[in-house]
């Protein structure tokens, strides 16, 4: 199994601490969650950390990497007319039928544009390209940074289809059943996807693609 101190993403966390100036004297693992392939996917953390001011920091951290998430646009080429391709799948921690922007974590990948290309054809079966692909932040927008080190890479992707060729994105049964994935793929007007949306990163993005 990978140990904390074998994966990116804890030099990742210790180097946006570094970066802001936060002396760290100790990190402790207090338990670590691995993936079936034996690579780290969370690290729960005590860590005594300094600020330059001498100030402690609160010593709990969860250490879970990087993100994408990729506002999804489908353009019908007979109308222009403009629909969202979202994903939707049940949320332990809430329960919730969760409509989504297709989004997966970076783990030891270091170039996001790569991950959000892959998530995307995972969770939609849409084959889109890196050049296909707007960043809209220009500085990682961190979710809760009282706890998770975790920051997103919020895009935006446009695609022209016909109408068929949109349809055949509506109900699509998708996912990595193996890491108990189930999505199931919608197609929305864009003007009517902000109130399906419970998760504040998916509204995030949107405001970000639809108010540039």
């Amino acid at each position: 199994m990978q140990t904390l101190e074998e994966s990116l993403k804890y030099h990742q966390w210790l180097k946006a601490l570094e970066n802001n100036n936060i002396s760290v004297s100790e990190v402790r693992p207090l338990h670590l969650v691995h993936k079936q392939n034996g690579e780290l996917l969370f690290g729960f953390v005590h860590a005594e950390a300094q600020a330059p001011n001498g100030e402690k920091l609160l010593p709990i951290a969860l250490i879970r990497g990087h993100f994408v998430s990729i506002v999804t646009v489908l353009i019908e080429k007979e109308t222009k007319k403009r629909y969202l391709l979202l994903v939707r799948q049940y949320r332990i921690a809430n329960g919730e039928y969760s409509y989504e922007h297709p989004a997966g974590m970076c783990d030891n990948q270091t170039d996001p544009f790569a991950v959000a290309v892959k998530e995307i054809a995972e969770e939609t079966g849409l084959e889109v390209q890196k050049e296909q692909l707007c960043l809209l932040n220009d500085t990682l927008l961190y979710s809760s940074p009282g706890l998770l080190d975790e920051g997103g890479y919020l895009f935006s992707c446009e695609v022209e289809l016909s109408a068929s060729e949109i349809d055949s994105f509506r109900g699509k049964q998708t996912g990595a059943e193996g890491e108990r994935e189930f999505i199931s793929t919608v197609v929305c007007p864009i003007e009517d996807a902000m109130p399906l949306m419970s998760s504040i990163t998916a509204r995030l993005n949107l405001m970000m693609y639809l108010y540039p």
